[in-house]
């Protein structure tokens, strides 16, 4: 498989695609100037302790103050300890979503390219992607001889084959950091910014550079050198893959000459259609993502039973591939079509574990319910693509629906006849409302159906600014 890493910068905002045999698998954005808050670090104040949530708010210098949730057993005890006015570190663990602030933990992590210092932990891991349990042992006892007393270290994926040499290059810099962050946090008071979390850009070189990508552009000068600057110290291997795009002749940025634009415009529709001539729905609530899958046009050339395999087979594939693009996080209910074989439930799960195992992103199947449908989890820590580039219809206000124009004409001829009770008849009113209503209203009769039941002369103005769910009734002279 060829990956490759497309990189668009502008001062006010960079878009990182990644493709996999051309196809766009995944897509991030980060602006300038609403930053990402995981990965950080702050002092903060504790505002207010919640014995009975576990948990505390605490100021962080934010618009919200960050939820500090102390759930195990370990962390309960400090979250007895914590009082109102006290000083914490903490780390954003989850950005602000919604009405929601960030979430906050006081396990914090330095991550580097090879491994993740844990400065309060007394722990190894080992990335769970290392599955030959050679290796994963040869880390480990690297690991043990690397990491400073008292300190926890997690080997990442693409440390498999590297040396104690290159490890320890990596543990010196974390620490280094570490001791940084602690001395000025002993000399700084709360709320304050310790700690910023790499920009996206750099990022993806620690995060998705790995032996598999073909091929980095950047269509930048300055992230170029950022990122060849880096590799140069941490991934010298590395620095061939790394070009600077150049257009040329050619009008269009990064994005638009690989054709990204217009498959970053199909995320927000609700359906996607599969290569058989099936397709998807899928629908966002507050507590969790629905998605359903249909036959569509899909007939086969077997049998029902076929039919149905062969679309659900396809549907898992891609459903893995949306969850990865729309970075969809938290409950996920998948209805697959009903089959009646239980080698073909089967089957249809295998391939959609397999398809999950390319993700990044932690996730979990938990099986299929008495209903037959499939429940799992994805981790969600970052706000998602689709609430960044859209905000809520001020029409429908997120319902995704509006009142039809006949159900609009129903409420003014409702509000006519209030009005009926509370004056005397006659008189001329003016009717604003958005041309589609209007359009209703001006059908043959309609209006002088109106005019003989409320005694009033009535006119239709449409206005096209006005919401579709709206009206005004303004009394009119002559």
């Amino acid at each position: 498989m060829n990956k490759s890493i497309i990189a668009n910068v502008m001062p006010e905002e960079t878009r990182v695609a990644l493709l996999e045999d051309g196809e766009l698998m995944e897509i991030s954005v980060e602006r300038s100037e609403n930053g990402p808050l995981v990965g950080n670090i702050y002092k903060g104040k504790v505002k207010n302790v919640l014995p009975g949530m576990q948990a505390a708010f605490v100021d962080i210098g934010r618009d919200k103050n960050a939820f500090l949730y102390m759930g195990d057993a370990g962390r309960q005890a400090a979250c007895r300890r914590l009082t109102v006015g006290q000083e914490v570190l903490v780390q954003i663990a989850k950005d602000a979503m919604g009405d929601k602030g960030p979430r906050a933990t006081i396990s914090l992590t330095l991550p580097g390219r090879y491994i993740v210092l844990m400065p309060n932990v007394d722990y190894i891991g080992i990335s769970r992607r290392i599955e030959d349990e050679f290796e994963r042992e040869r880390l480990r006892q690297l690991a043990e001889k690397l990491r400073p007393d008292g300190m926890g270290v997690i080997v990442r994926t693409v440390a498999a084959g590297k040396s104690y040499d290159e490890l320890m290059k990596d543990m010196a810099y974390l620490t280094n950091v570490w001791s940084t962050l602690s001395t000025r946090a002993k000399r700084i008071n709360a709320p304050a910014l310790l700690y910023r979390d790499a920009d996206l850009v750099i990022r993806i070189v620690r995060d998705y550079l790995t032996d598999d990508v073909t091929e980095f552009i950047i269509d930048s000068q300055e992230a170029y050198n950022r990122v060849v600057d880096l590799l140069r110290y941490i991934s010298p291997e590395f620095i061939e893959s790394v070009r600077l795009y150049e257009s040329g002749n050619y009008d269009g940025d990064l994005f638009n000459r690989f054709g990204i634009d217009n498959k970053l415009e199909t995320l927000r529709n609700r359906r996607v259609d599969l290569k058989c001539g099936g397709y998807l729905v899928i629908d966002h609530t507050e507590a969790l993502t629905v998605i359903d899958v249909n036959t569509g046009k899909f007939v086969g050339d077997t049998n029902l039973s076929e039919t149905v395999f062969q679309a659900n087979m396809e549907a898992a594939a891609e459903i893995a591939r949306q969850l990865r693009l729309r970075d969809i996080g938290g409950i996920i209910i998948i209805d697959f079509i009903d089959m009646g074989k239980a080698e073909q439930r089967s089957a249809v799960m295998a391939e959609l574990e397999f398809a999950l195992k390319k993700d990044r992103t932690k996730s979990n199947v938990l099986g299929i319910t008495s209903l037959g449908l499939v429940e799992m989890t994805r981790k969600k820590a970052r706000q998602n693509i689709h609430s960044m580039l859209y905000s809520e219809c001020p029409c429908c206000l997120g319902k995704g629906r509006i009142k039809s124009p006949e159900t609009v004409v129903i409420d003014i001829k409702r509000e006519l006849r209030k009005l009926n009770k509370r004056s005397r008849p006659g008189g001329r009113l003016l009717i604003q409302v958005h041309p589609q209503v209007a359009d209703f209203l001006n059908r043959p009769g309609e209006l002088k159906r109106l005019e003989q039941e409320t005694a009033r002369s009535l006119v239709v103005e449409a206005t096209l600014r006005m919401n579709p769910e709206t009206f005004s009734l303004l009394w009119k002279s002559d």
